[in-house]
């Protein structure tokens, strides 16, 4: 039960014992080898762009992924230590059934988007970073915007409707969180995240990783997506900043403050040293330092969620998943609710094919845009 609790909250699914899944799509026959190599952004969205945003201490610069030039935008929110790469697969499959636009955007601290205060992940200030990206896209008149958010960028993209950051709102998916389960979870994450290895000999290795653990089941989608979530250390063996941003965090233990620290700071230096040596990619964020805002994130949820005025999809890889709250305003009637089992947390990627299906079959029914000539739903 507490793995399953752990799906709902970051972006990822614990590490699964023996190595490969049982899905189909797992199975190989003997002798063949399977292929991790990358896959580049630009087989799945048409243009990317850097894209700079004014604030109090200067600007931001967003890193957004585009496809499609007319219809409704599809803006669109990774989770927890991902990117928008995670869309990607995703993105050909949905242009190819409904007329529409997607913008999908690295958040801040996340990707290869560089923001002047990375350590801010507060929910207000990750949705206030959306209603300033749209405002500098489109002007005073953007054109009509759904949102749709995975995980900790579905609770972003909560935040943001509620805030009223997007004054052209059409709708909002938010795809496997839910609050009850993601706030029971919150208290046996550390763990998780410690369990998860550091570093990577490559990136295909990266990649091999997270297709065996079942943190992303559909291998064609890791081989683009992968490449977001981890980074190549390239700075020497002797320079800080390499120990920093490697260990900084991730070596944490539930013990009395003072011995934390203390200990801490040694297994830090020693993890550092042996890292730098034999490895070459580490993660881009590291989540445990985020412990702060989780809170924020997800707490009262359920009911922001509910009183967005617009039509409402939730996307979810388990029944078991609804809270108290989300039961019952799903028997009132109050949003669209779709399972799609057999998924891991990453319900996007997993089955990009059955996420599109369920988001363009909903975006019709309320007249959002239309089915593409030719295609048969």
């Amino acid at each position: 039960m507490e793995k399953q609790l752990h799906l709902n909250l970051l972006a990822s699914r614990p590490p699964m014992a023996g190595g490969f899944q049982s899905s189909s799509k797992m199975k190989m026959g003997p002798g063949r080898k399977r292929d991790f190599s990358p896959l580049p952004w630009s087989q799945y969205f048409e243009t990317m762009e850097d894209v700079e945003v004014e604030n109090e201490n200067g600007k931001d610069i967003f890193r957004i992924y585009c496809s499609g030039s007319h219809g409704p935008v599809l803006l669109l929110l990774h989770g927890g230590g991902h990117s928008a790469l995670s869309w990607a697969v995703f993105t050909a499959v949905i242009c190819s059934r409904i007329d529409c636009r997607v913008v999908a955007m690295d958040l801040r601290a996340h990707g290869d988007t560089k923001v002047k205060n990375p350590e801010d992940l507060s929910a207000d200030t990750m949705a206030k970073d959306i209603g300033k990206m749209v405002e500098v896209l489109y002007g005073e008149n953007p054109p009509p915007i759904m949102i749709i958010g995975h995980s900790m960028g579905g609770a972003i993209a909560v935040h943001t409707a509620t805030a009223n950051h997007i004054p052209s709102l059409l709708g909002l998916c938010v795809i496997d969180v839910v609050e009850g389960t993601a706030m029971d979870a919150l208290n046996s994450m550390q763990n998780f995240l410690r369990s998860r290895p550091k570093t990577f000999k490559s990136l295909e290795n990266a990649i091999e990783w997270s297709v065996k653990s079942g943190q992303i089941r559909n291998i064609e989608s890791a081989r683009v997506s992968m490449g977001g979530q981890v980074k190549k250390c390239e700075e020497s063996t002797s320079s800080p900043g390499v120990s920093n941003s490697i260990g900084e965090g991730i070596i944490e233990e539930e013990e009395d403050e003072e011995v934390e620290e203390e200990s801490n700071k040694k297994r830090m230096k020693e993890d550092d040293q042996e890292m730098t040596k034999e490895s070459i990619f580490t993660w881009r964020v590291q989540l445990s330092k985020t412990e702060k805002y989780w809170d924020g994130w997800f707490r009262g949820l359920s009911a922001l969620f509910l009183t967005c005025p617009v039509p409402k999809l939730l996307l979810l890889a388990g029944v078991d998943r609804l809270d108290k709250d989300l039961t019952i305003g799903q028997m009132q009637g109050k949003f669209q609710m779709q399972v799609l089992p057999q998924c891991g947390h990453a319900v996007h990627e997993d089955a990009p094919e059955k996420v599109a299906d369920a988001l363009a079959t909903f975006m019709v029914r309320h007249k959002f845009t239309e089915f593409k000539e030719g295609y048969l739903c």
